[in-house]
């Protein structure tokens, strides 16, 4: 299920908005192209002077006169069309730099079930591929086409105000042109939105195949992946022939369309000066402004393929816009940091439920640990406590107000979800920091790293907490350890920790949890439990089996209950091997 596409109507709008505000920029590069386009028109008339003038008898003085005007409007046209360039590149920069902005607001704000139901490779791809896109074609497909439009019309009126009767041989090619733009143009749009989808699933596919790679060793699913990989490809491949295919017929059909109202002026032309109709200056100014024609044709001929790349990419970013964000209540205040879950249900497909009807309550200041088999429903229960996910049925509240009903800044207050992925943004120590709290000093920033025991080898670093991070890469201890003191400086009441130390070495996850367990005293803590021993540090544990949970209570409680908990524990406390809970 992949993110919505922007219609047609949604892409206008959001285009005319852009454009609206950044008028001023706009009347420059309008004027700048206009004016060009003028200086550029009055060649060919002057042209057709000479040779008028020349057929007539005229002096030495009259043809250096016109060559020196030529030369000046030659020199003009230059300075304007660079300075006409300069100021779109300012522009669409401008647009770009609005559309992108508002792009990384947007995404930040789609609820993250929505992007696992849509697959990080669509998300991936709109942020990366179709961002590309669009900003080659703003920068560049989109002022030559109009550039070329423009001059266009501009030339053909050139020809009217030498002689309307001139315009009738260039009619000749308004079929040719038309149909071959209409059946185009027809089939275009919708054959590059699919080939930005097939992308999309290709990157999805190689992305969890990647992130899955030990998964998929142990399963023996190599064989599946790598035919699933070469489906994908097949998919691109026929879509993109399918473009090619639309290309191959349109573009021959415009180029033979647009080189013809030259050659037949010409023809044309001698006829209508033989029977006095026109004047071989004016045949000879028409004929060389439709042969001026061809070159704004051919730029816009050749631009329009990215233009159509560029459309489909910008309706897929557009269409991000229209991911509906869940309704909040600003006035909801939560009375205290009480969770509780009151008859939860959730599925992924509709109609099978992963999780039945969860009570639970977690109680402020307390580690609650969730343990359970592979596929119990463990992180999903963990995601909706934390907000992450809607509860499909019953109600997820803290304080008494649902989690759904807090705006996304004041609930990452209250709770916050740490899982097995951890990131290292591109910058210095502080960079990475000071992303949770913006405010935060120097002083705040080792107290955080002091907590999850990272100051010494942070303080080790050439130079500290300035450090440009990439050159030695971090381990994934260290890694962790960041991402962990980032969550220190945000200061949620609530952790929900979904395996966080999980693919860990055990001597530095047991390390880590013990740091982040001191460090976050008086603080709430449910724990998805992958090594059996947080369940025992734990203040109460919660076995979830099937979507349900099946046992709570304390962890002697439990082992003496003799149940599946105490099943788990007398399995992995008498042997040496990493536990499977």
């Amino acid at each position: 299920m992949l993110l919505p596409v922007a219609s047609g109507a949604e892409v206008r709008a959001y285009l005319r908005r852009l454009v609206r505000e950044h008028p001023r920029m706009l009347a420059l590069v309008v004027t700048l192209h206009v004016s060009a386009a003028v200086a550029g028109l009055v060649t060919p008339r002057l042209l057709g002077d000479l040779v008028e003038k020349t057929s007539a008898g005229t002096t030495t003085w009259t043809v250096d006169r016109i060559a020196l005007t030529i030369t000046g409007f030659v020199v003009a046209v230059s300075v304007l069309v660079r300075y006409a360039r300069l100021a779109s590149a300012r522009l669409g920069e401008q647009v770009l730099a609005t559309l992108r902005e508002e792009f990384v607001d947007r995404v930040l704000a789609v609820p993250p079930s929505t992007v696992e139901r849509a697959g990080t490779g669509d998300l991936l791809t709109r942020a990366s591929r179709d961002v590309e896109g669009t900003s080659d074609t703003v920068r560049f497909a989109v002022p030559e086409v109009v550039v070329g439009i423009l001059q266009v019309i501009l030339t053909i009126g050139a020809v009217a105000l030498v002689s309307p009767l001139l315009l009738l041989p260039a009619l000749v090619a308004v079929p040719i042109l038309w149909g071959a733009s209409r059946w185009y143009f027809r089939r275009a749009p919708a054959g590059y939105l699919a080939s930005s989808a097939a992308f999309a699933e290709l990157t999805d596919g190689l992305a969890e195949t990647v992130e899955g790679a030990r998964t998929v060793d142990v399963l023996r699913l190599r064989r599946r992946r790598v035919e699933r990989t070469q489906e994908h490809l097949r998919g691109l491949y026929d879509r993109n022939m399918y473009t090619l295919k639309l290309r191959t017929v349109w573009f021959p059909l415009t180029e033979f369309g647009y080189a013809l109202p030259g050659a037949v002026t010409l023809v044309a032309g001698g006829w209508f000066v033989a029977e006095g109709w026109a004047t071989v200056g004016q045949v000879t100014a028409a004929v060389l402004y439709f042969l001026a024609l061809i070159d704004p044709l051919d730029r816009v001929l050749s631009w329009f393929d990215h233009l159509q790349v560029g459309f489909a990419s910008f309706a897929r970013i557009v269409g991000v816009q229209s991911v509906p964000v869940p309704a909040t209540g600003a006035a909801a205040v939560p009375a205290d940091e009480r969770i509780v879950a009151r008859g939860v249900r959730y599925a992924y497909v509709d109609g099978r439920d992963v999780l039945h009807g969860i009570d639970l309550e977690v109680r402020p200041g307390e580690r609650l640990a969730i343990v359970g088999p592979s596929g119990a429903g463990k992180s999903t229960l963990g995601r909706l406590l934390a907000g992450i996910y809607p509860p499909g049925g019953g109600t997820v509240t803290i304080g008494g107000v649902p989690l759904s009903d807090l705006p996304l800044s004041s609930l990452r207050r209250h709770v916050a979800l740490v899982t097995q992925e951890h990131h290292v943004f591109l910058g210095t120590v502080r960079d990475n920091l000071v992303l949770a709290r913006p405010s935060a000093t120097t002083a705040d920033l080792r107290h955080a790293l002091a907590t999850v025991d990272a100051l010494d080898w942070v303080d080790a670093l050439p130079a500290g907490l300035d450090t440009v991070l990439g050159e030695p890469p971090l381990s994934p201890a260290q890694a962790q350890q960041l991402a962990l003191a980032r969550l220190v400086l945000a200061d949620p009441h609530t952790l929900v920790l979904d395996e966080a130390t999980s693919l860990i070495d055990p001597r530095a996850a047991r390390h880590l949890e013990r740091s982040l367990a001191g460090a976050l005293h008086g603080r709430t803590v449910i724990a998805i439990a992958h090594r059996l021993f947080s369940a025992h540090d734990a203040d109460r544990v919660a076995v979830v089996e099937d979507g349900r949970i099946t046992e709570l209570g304390t962890h002697d409680d439990l082992v003496a209950a003799g149940g599946a908990y105490a099943a788990l524990w007398r399995s992995w406390h008498g042997t040496t091997h990493q536990p499977t809970a």
